[in-house]
């Protein structure tokens, strides 16, 4: 990875006339402003399809793209849809938010008119699709589709225990031939997902840019691969989980955070020579070119908490696969870079695995000026070999932070980067990463855009209003490209 730069948007936060950002206009539109302001990565949150809580952490797939992303526009020129039948839907009221709600009732219904128009038209391609998918894609459209005959639920409330076990192979075909319409619609959705997803990815590349997307640890419960795969889960006999996924309480959270995730059988796992993760990563690469590994800490050892806790405190840590996957993983994807998202406290066996991956870790300026404690974030701290950035999705925007943090620390931050009015606080910060000798900085939009309260994407550990946040159209000018491109050129990293 060469000195460079990128900026942090997801899909979901482009604009768009239908409620949501699409992989249409406003995504190649965002490419230009990333090549005009001399970027050379766009950093992306997960592109699976949103679950409990709309977060693109908590997916019904590891491998398949987000319907919502489905561009209307290139629909229509497709023949797949008319104009009228995209603009009399309900989107919502709000450019600068996603309501999921509005969008859930209607994407769908127009999705389903697009897919009885293309289904038997594209039959040879679907078909060589599917062929190139096989390992996941009937999995997740009979999966998808049984979740719509039983209400939604999540797999593990399914009324019917052959189809939730998968007792055998004829019940999986009793339920193809049943719901033969839903699995072929959901079928059809990957395959407009991926034509047009092929396309933005093309010219993000002709545009000399690279993707960096995220690779959460653990995958939902509630999803395809779960319920496809058990075996590499720590389940019991009726598929309930022994133990899920959480981090301990610490200064923030006197509880922890229970996330709720099934662990791996990291035994089973290794005795199938990792397969499961080889083939999630082979999936990933045919969206990014580099993949930040969200939680990489739970390599080296994870917190497990007995299933049906309430709370995070009565886990322990349990050691994880260490070198042993991440050699596999190194060899199997040369063609691929990796990023550790190695946040939060530093024990000495996770910087330990951290040298060994030869993965570059993350600095989050945000992060660096408590004046409390020294810290590693601060950028005279920084060996090259890492990534620097102003905050990640789960945080504030600058200015937001400079409202929230403890007035010492942003006294601290102003005296250590020279931070003036003139300049603006958040060009300041953004200056003192650019300056920096990582390898790479990475800031999200809204601090370019000098944005703060109402304007943060997520705030964990808090259900609703997350994952909402959106660019408006014409806020990124030729002005905001030439100056973020000045910074690219003084600070060499063109």
């Amino acid at each position: 990875m060469k000195r460079s730069s990128g900026i942090l948007m997801a899909v979901s936060s482009l604009p768009s006339p239908y409620g949501i950002g699409t992989l249409g206009k406003a995504a190649y539109d965002f490419v230009d402003f990333l090549k005009a302001a001399g970027q050379s990565y766009w950093q992306m949150l997960p592109l699976n399809p949103t679950s409990y809580g709309d977060s693109p952490y908590q997916s019904f797939s590891a491998y398949a793209g987000n319907p919502y992303f489905i561009d209307p526009d290139m629909l229509v020129k497709d023949g797949l849809l008319k104009k009228s039948e995209c603009t009399k839907c309900d989107w919502g009221d709000d450019p600068r938010h996603v309501d999921y709600g509005k969008i859930y009732e209607s994407r769908f219904a127009l999705l389903h008119k697009a897919y009885k128009r293309g289904w038997e038209r594209d039959a040879d391609k679907v078909a060589a699709f599917v062929e190139d998918n096989s390992r996941w894609l009937p999995d997740y459209a009979l999966y998808m589709a049984c979740k719509r005959h039983f209400g939604m639920k999540a797999w593990t409330e399914w009324e019917d225990e052959d189809i939730r076990l998968r007792k055998s192979e004829a019940v999986l075909e009793k339920y193809r031939a049943l719901l033969a319409d839903d699995v072929q619609f959901f079928t059809y959705l990957q395959f407009l997902f991926f034509s047009q997803w092929e396309l933005l990815r093309d010219y993000v590349h002709q545009q000399g840019i690279r993707i960096i997307g995220d690779l959460p640890i653990y995958v939902s419960l509630d999803s395809a691969d779960v319920w496809a795969e058990p075996q590499f889960f720590q389940l019991d006999e009726e598929l309930v989980p022994k133990s899920v996924a959480g981090v301990p309480p610490d200064y923030f959270t006197a509880d922890g955070q229970l996330w709720g995730n099934p662990l791996y059988d990291w035994d089973a796992m290794r005795e199938d020579g990792f397969g499961w993760w080889i083939r999630r990563i082979d999936g990933a690469g045919k969206l990014y070119d580099v993949i930040r590994i969200d939680h990489f800490r739970g390599f080296a050892s994870y917190w497990s908490v007995p299933y049906g806790e309430t709370t995070a405190k009565n886990g322990h840590w349990v050691t994880g696969p260490g070198m042993d996957l991440i050699d596999r993983l190194n060899g199997w994807f040369p063609q691929l870079e990796f990023i550790a998202e190695d946040l939060g406290y530093p024990t000495p066996e996770v910087a330990q695995l951290l040298h060994d991956s030869g993965w570059p870790g993350m600095k989050v300026l945000e992060f660096a000026f408590d004046s409390r404690d020294t810290s590693s974030y601060l950028p005279h701290t920084y060996a090259p070999h890492c990534i620097c950035y102003t905050g990640t999705h789960d945080n504030s925007p600058l200015l937001l932070w400079r409202q929230e943090a403890a007035p010492e620390d942003i006294a601290y931050a102003a005296e250590y980067l020279a931070l003036t009015e003139d300049e603006g606080f958040h060009w300041g910060v953004i200056r003192g990463g650019m300056s920096s000798v990582a390898e790479l900085f990475v800031a999200q939009v809204q601090d370019y855009l000098g944005l703060g309260e109402g304007h943060r994407m997520n705030i964990p550990g808090t259900q609703g209003g997350n994952w909402t946040w959106r660019l408006l159209p014409g806020e990124l000018t030729e002005k905001l490209a030439a100056r973020i491109d000045r910074m690219t050129t003084l600070y060499g990293r063109k």
